[in-house]
């Protein structure tokens, strides 16, 4: 059994795959070829946004809105710590301060409340300056935007989404792409959208940040190659990855769909016996992970009892960022953020992707069930 099964997926479009590929290799533009245009098109059509910026990996993503963003030496952006590094990796890439933020035990996203209070102690300390809040849309749920619009608006901030985890999801009739100023994506393999390597996105309804974003992917330069207008990277997404995607996004719909499936199955197998993933009226999840919450102590003797049974789980995330070593001097030490250093003892995901079987679910639900 797989965690996710990428072979399954690639079996089942392997000829629209192949096909993607062997035209990149037949036209030779390997760097910024026809497919990435499509692909950004197709992608701004998925989702709404007006504008959509490919890049290297949904890490450049982050870079890209932040220095789009002019964020920099004494700027406060506030973070989850119960998420992925790159999320606090990047403010401080770029001089900023990650400021931490708890999250809630039942969906893992930002805690508005105790954003609110992190922000109000930021303001009076007046060391940094607040300048924006990036959002994580947690195991694939986007976060609650309407309030933390409502939050950043009050305070003067700019509220930014890391979807690296989210491609696919919606709040009502809006996708994600277009629930923030700026959103990141990521293409990483196992994502709920994946390519074959690394890859990324930004989505934004701002022409004028569009097009810095697009600058800065190609070193800064402005109209021609050698007029270099502002620091930049090397963040350009490689052709061949755009031919991936482009084969899997006339399923992706469908995928997404089949993955609500498998997560309300497990629901129904498992929500009388275990903490399963909250959810929220009107949003839909992407469910790049379908992540439960298991009594205290007894996490690693399920993960243990379920790898006997050929069945392989993850933990997403064993320590939150506020107390690993990078990020230490940053945050407040043990006890700071509770609800974080919880979760990191309690969490354990099962697998989840749309070619599950029946069979495979319930194998997977008895299997969690008996070892409690």
């Amino acid at each position: 059994m797989q965690f996710v099964d990428l072979g399954a997926q690639y079996a089942r479009y392997k000829d629209d795959i192949d096909a993607g590929i062997a035209g990149v290799l037949a036209h030779g533009r390997f760097i910024m070829g026809p497919e990435i245009a499509k692909l950004e098109a197709e992608l701004a059509s998925f989702t709404g946004a007006r504008h959509v910026i490919s890049c290297s990996s949904g890490t450049d993503a982050l870079v890209m809105i932040m220095m789009a963003e002019g964020i920099g030496p004494g700027d406060a952006v506030f973070v989850p710590s119960f998420t992925f590094t790159a999320t606090a990796e990047v403010p401080l890439l770029l001089g900023a301060t990650p400021v931490f933020v708890d999250v809630d035990g039942d969906d893992f996203n930002m805690d508005l409340t105790d954003l609110e209070r992190r922000i109000e102690a930021v303001k009076a300390e007046g060391r940094l300056k607040p300048k924006g809040i990036l959002a994580t849309d947690l195991f694939g749920l986007p976060a609650d935007y309407d309030a933390i619009h409502a939050l950043a608006a009050s305070h003067g901030l700019t509220v930014w989404a890391d979807a690296a985890q989210s491609m696919g999801g919606s709040d009502g009739a809006k996708k994600v792409g277009t629930l923030a100023r700026a959103t990141a994506t990521s293409f990483f393999p196992a994502k709920p959208l994946g390519c074959y390597g690394d890859g990324g996105a930004v989505f934004t309804d701002d022409a004028d940040m569009a097009d810095v974003m697009r600058s800065i992917r190609a070193h800064g330069k402005g109209t021609e190659k050698y007029d270099i207008q502002r620091v930049g990277l090397n963040a350009r997404m490689d052709t061949i990855q755009a031919a991936v995607l482009l084969a899997k996004l006339p399923h992706f719909a469908g995928e997404i769909d089949a993955r609500e499936a498998v997560a309300t199955a497990y629901d129904r197998r498992l929500g009388n016996q275990v903490k399963t993933p909250g959810r929220r009226d009107g949003k839909q999840s992407a469910w790049a992970q379908y992540t439960l919450r298991l009594p205290a102590g007894r996490r690693d003797a399920v993960a243990a009892a379920l790898k006997e049974k050929g069945i392989p789980s993850a933990v997403y995330y064993p320590m939150p960022m506020h107390l690993q070593t990078a990020y230490r001097a940053f945050g407040g030490g043990e006890g700071s953020l509770p609800v974080s250093e919880t979760l990191c003892g309690e969490v354990l995901s099962l697998p989840m992707h749309p070619f599950l079987t029946e069979e495979e679910i319930d194998r997977i639900a008895d299997a969690v069930v008996e070892s409690l």
